[in-house]
Formats: structure tokens, sequence, C-alpha cells
């Protein structure tokens, strides 16, 4: 065991950081309250950051999950957000483990260039929420493909992408033993938007760029199917672990930036004649913000090592996602509450960030059905729901 940090990731952090430094507060404010920050993106697809897991055969960087998470980390940590983008990174699990040689080599360096890009993750429904086995969104089998019928929710940066890894029922929920059965998974090409589909913005508290979209018969090529037919719900999980490690990643950086911003307000702000800091009722939350964030971006690591390694990690990436929004948003707390009224004030960025880490509570899982799996597959106590 051994707790060096790779010189492979001190790299990555100044190299990012940098880039990073190009956008200060200033333009992420410029894009509120609902632009999309593409000159951003368009700065970390030409750098390579955005396919990073994309193998280097195809055109990417061919790091694991622990080098990207790093990456992300360092986005949010730097007052940035990579929540415009994160998608085309924790979707690449499903599609590297799962996808044909032909969609790997038609689709990956096209995405690794930036010439397409993969942001669109369309799980969530309506009716069903967190439970995916419900999902109502059909595939029915045509000549020569699918036709796609029914409506995804939260589905983010849809407007923004080229192409998008849709969950959908092929087989009757009635039909099949298991109820994670029946389901498959597509990679379904939405430039151009194709008849019947519909992308429309869902306006909310933070500027997330997310959508709901509409299927209307839209007809797919039998090419879009990833893997086999019946079982993507095994496939998504990939998806779904890769994703809970870097919005972890996210929240770590977030909680950092909120921090490193408490401690140098705190210090130097003097009131009744000596710095805000020097209070026990403001140094202590920051203190165990501080404390909470060492010990998520510790399972954190974990997580993203047996992924790595191909090693089952359904809990610690949920333990992880778990500890580092609970984290950020008490970081993002303890900030707020040191900078008093210039907390709110939209210059200082912090009430931009504090609105941003506050998603991750609730998303991409919420943390009580989080609790829920643990208590169930980890501990294994009764079922709670």
């Amino acid at each position: 065991m051994t707790f060096d940090l790779p010189q492979e990731f001190v790299e990555i952090r100044a190299a990012v950081g940098e880039l990073c430094a190009r956008y200060p507060g200033e333009y992420w404010q410029a894009l509120e309250p609902d632009g999309y920050p593409d000159e951003f993106v368009a700065a970390l697809t030409e750098s390579g950051w955005l396919a990073a897991l994309i193998p280097e055969e195809y055109g990417g960087a061919g790091l694991g999950i622990a080098a990207t998470s790093v990456i992300v980390e360092t986005i949010n940590a730097n007052g940035c957000n990579s929540g415009a983008c994160h998608a085309q990174m924790y979707t690449m699990g499903t599609v590297l483990r799962h996808g044909s040689a032909a969609q790997k080599s038609e689709y990956l360096p096209k995405i690794a260039s930036g010439e397409l890009r993969l942001q669109a993750f369309g799980v969530t429904e309506p009716s069903s929420g967190s439970d995916t086995t419900k999902i109502e969104t059909t595939a029915t089998p045509t000549d020569g493909g699918y036709v796609i019928r029914g409506q995804k929710i939260w589905t983010s940066r849809a407007e923004h992408s080229d192409l998008m890894l849709l969950l959908a029922r092929t087989t009757p929920a009635d039909r099949v033993e298991k109820k994670t059965d029946g389901l498959s998974v597509f990679l379904v090409d939405i430039r151009g938007a194709p008849k019947g589909l519909e992308i429309r913005p869902i306006k909310t508290m933070m500027n997330h760029a997310t959508t709901e979209v509409f299927f209307d018969d839209v007809e797919i090529p039998a090419s879009a199917l990833i893997g086999e037919e019946g079982k993507g719900f095994r496939y998504i999980l990939d998806g779904w672990n890769a994703e809970r490690i870097l919005i972890a990643s996210e929240c770590i950086g977030d909680a950092r930036w909120f921090i490193e911003k408490a401690v140098e307000y705190g210090s130097e702000r003097v009131v009744f004649g000596r710095p805000i800091a020097s209070n026990q009722g403001v140094q202590f939350p920051i203190a165990r913000a501080h404390a909470a964030t060492e010990a998520a971006d510790l399972i954190r690591h974990k997580a993203a090592w047996l992924y790595d390694q191909g090693e089952p990690c359904g809990a610690e990436a949920n333990m992880a996602k778990l500890l580092a929004s609970e984290a950020s948003w008490s970081a993002a707390n303890a900030c707020i509450d040191t900078f008093g009224g210039y907390g709110f004030a939209a210059e200082y960025d912090v009430e931009r960030k504090f609105r941003e880490t506050r998603l991750y509570t609730v998303a991409p899982v919420s943390n009580n059905l989080v609790l829920a799996y643990v208590g169930e597959h980890v501990l294994k106590m009764p079922r709670s729901y």
C-alpha cells in the first residue's frame, strides 16, 4: 500500500490548472443564466482531456479512471465546471467495454478529435425516476433497425451533443424473468434532430443545460445497438460506476475550492479587531469540511483503482459519491457563512459554485438511494424500499 501521488497526477493537475486559468470567474458569470461554455469545452477537447479514457489507438490518451478523475477534480478546484462536459468521459465505460469493433472504429476517433460530441446519457424518465427497471421508452425491432418511442428527462447537454447513449426496453417487462432483463443500450446519432426527435431545455437554478427528450417513432439502424439485445442494464452499470467516481471527484474539487476561498477570506477579513477565521465558529466548520474532503478523497481513489483493475467497485463508487457530495456541500455552507453577505454577490463566484455543488447530493443518484444500496448490498440488511 502506498499513498504517494503518481507523477502523472501531478502533471495532469498542473496542465489542467493552467488551462482553467484562462477561464476565470468572469467567463462563467457571463454565461449565466443559461449559456453553454463552448469555448471552454473546445479547449478541453483540443488539449485531449475529454478523450482521456479513449485508447491511444483511437486517438485518445488511454488513461484510466483514476487519472481521469484527477482531471475533473482539478477543473472544479480551479473554479470551473466540468459538469458541462463530463458525460463524454463516463459514458466511455459502456462503449469501451461493450461496444463492437465497428462502433469503436467509427465513433471513438471522431469523439477524440472533437468532430463528434458524446455528452447525452438518456436513462431517466418522468414516471420511473431512480427505478430504472421501470422505464417505458421502447425500442421496437423493424427491418434493419429499431423504432424508438418514449420520453427521457434530465438528459443533460442533449442539445450540445451529436450522439446519445440511450437505454430503452426491447422486451416488455411482463415477458422477462428478471426485471433487469429486456433493456438494451443504443448509441444514437442525434445530429440534425432526426424526424420524431424533440429536445426541450429545462430551466434550473444552476446553469446546467439539462433537457427532456421526446421520441416519436424515431428510426435508428440496427448498428446502433451496443452489445447484446436485452443485456443493457448490466452494460450501463459500467457507465454508472464511472459516473459516480467522476462526480465524487468533481465534488472533491468543489470542496477544495470552497475551503481555499474560505480560508483566504477568513484570514484576511478583520472584524472586531481580529481575523474572523480566529473565531472557532468560523474556523471549525472549515476544518471539519477539510477533514471530510480528505476522507472522501481516499475512497474515491480506492474506487477508481478497483475500476481500473476491472474489479467490482459498485460499493466504493457509490460511497465515494455519497461522502464527497456531503463534504462539498458542507464546505459550500462553511464558505458562504464565512463570506457572509458577500457570499451572495455574483462577483465572488461563491454563490455560483454553491448552486452547482448542491446538485450532487441528489444527482446522478440520490444519497438516500446510496444509503439504501449500502444497507442492502453491502451490509446485507433487509431491503428498505
